[in-house]
């Protein structure tokens, strides 16, 4: 591990200086290299789904994994979107002049070397290398398992496009041991990695958080709740509910609770129950949802802490939006929270009390993502405060550094 952290840094010293254009033409050369490839990708990707499918995995985890024509070809798009955002590296943030003359600069710089530690989605393998290299900053790669030849032949492909491209490959690395104990060495390559950011579930993440070494930037489990307020327009509540729990369940931002107003449950959660029907979600509610939908499970107090993956909704009744405030942050990972009202002073408590990286009037969880906001790919949805917290792009993954000019002050 040592021996990859060192190719790292060295790779690191040359990228942080590499003019944009070089950066891009090494992005494009991999978007191109990714549609070239294919057929490579996607027979190494069923040999990641056939043993997912011996071993057990669910299919909404295995949908996950999955890689198809079109999922590669907008893993490409997405390269190239990278492209046209603007390189943060020499930003000047504030410049200002001292009394005495001095001219001082706040720039940004890129962090170095990222690590990340990430479990079975293998674009993340790209969207976290090309994030990493337009900010300036080598990666080391350390999927799971359950992705190990899809993230062989991505790595791969990348670091044969960018050397052709003059950059050099070990810009990009992966860990193709999956054991424990290469995780382990990872989170303790002190003096090699400048940041590591873990992306995967919650047990996943807090191994990281609490045995790392080198500095960390938590990104969160997804357990996102959805308010339904008694002022909510129905329908606009129920398809919003349907696509944030079904459209990719297995994703972080993908709904996990709903909680309902009591002046309404009994009208709207059956309207519910019908737009979840045609994906076959399971309900699991408290008493009074289980007495409204005879077809709810009812629902223990853990499943209103659990990040599902899947298709299941845990659903409770609350008294107001006080009850659902204070419920959200006892509950919640503080990912992404939505509030289905018509009221704009509820809107505005909901917005100001909620304590989450991103928190929505009247839309669907699901657009927590640095595509939907604009950053191109992202590296990770970081759930902390310290020093990023949302949905990480290139901005993200740089650090600042002060310049200062004079001629000849001391002090």
């Amino acid at each position: 591990m040592i021996q990859l952290g060192k190719r790292a840094k060295a790779a690191s010293r040359g990228l942080k200086i590499a003019p944009t254009a070089t950066k891009n033409n090494a992005l494009l050369a991999i978007a191109d290299a990714l549609c070239d490839n294919m057929e490579m990708v996607i027979s190494a990707n069923q040999k990641d789904i056939a043993a997912a499918r011996s071993s057990g995995i669910s299919e909404a985890m295995i949908d996950r994994l999955t890689l198809t024509e079109s999922r590669i070809r907008s893993m490409a798009d997405a390269v190239r979107q990278v492209v046209k955002l603007e390189d943060p590296v020499g930003k000047v943030e504030t410049g200002f002049t001292r009394p005495n003359g001095l001219r001082i600069s706040k720039t940004k710089v890129p962090l170095g070397v990222v690590a990340i530690i990430f479990e079975s989605r293998p674009n993340v393998t790209v969207d976290a290398a090309v994030l990493c290299l337009k900010s300036g900053n080598a990666c080391i790669l350390r999927g799971g398992k359950e992705a190990i030849h899809s993230n062989k032949a991505l790595a791969g492909i990348m670091r044969q496009a960018i050397a052709g491209a003059g950059i050099s490959p070990d810009a990009i690395l992966l860990v193709e041991d999956t054991s424990r104990e290469s995780a382990a060495q990872l989170m303790r390559l002190n003096g090699y990695v400048d940041v590591l950011i873990p992306r995967g579930g919650a047990g996943l993440i807090k191994s990281v958080v609490e045995n790392a070494t080198v500095p960390v930037i938590e990104t969160g489990a997804g357990n996102c709740f959805i308010f339904v307020d008694d002022s909510a327009n129905f329908d606009m509540a129920a398809s919003i509910i349907d696509n944030a729990k079904t459209s990719r369940p297995s994703v972080c931002n993908a709904v996990e609770n709903v909680l309902v107003h009591r002046a309404i449950a009994p009208a709207f959660l059956p309207q519910m129950a019908e737009a979840l029907a045609h994906a076959g979600v399971e309900i699991r509610g408290c008493s009074e949802t289980c007495a409204i939908l005879p077809s709810a499970k009812p629902a223990t107090e853990e499943d209103f802490y659990t990040e599902y993956n899947d298709y299941i909704l845990a659903v409770k009744v609350v008294s107001g939006i006080d009850e659902a405030i204070s419920f959200i942050e006892s509950h919640s990972t503080h990912h992404s929270e939505a509030i289905i009202t018509e009221s704009y002073a509820h809107s505005q408590q909901f917005l100001s009390q909620v304590d989450s990286a991103a928190v929505y009037v009247n839309a669907s969880t699901r657009f927590t993502d640095g595509g939907e906001f604009g950053f191109g790919a992202e590296i990770g949805i970081s759930t902390q405060k310290l020093h990023t917290r949302g949905p990480m792009g290139l901005s993200e993954l740089t650090t600042t550094k002060y310049i200062i000019f004079g001629d000849g002050q001391i002090r």
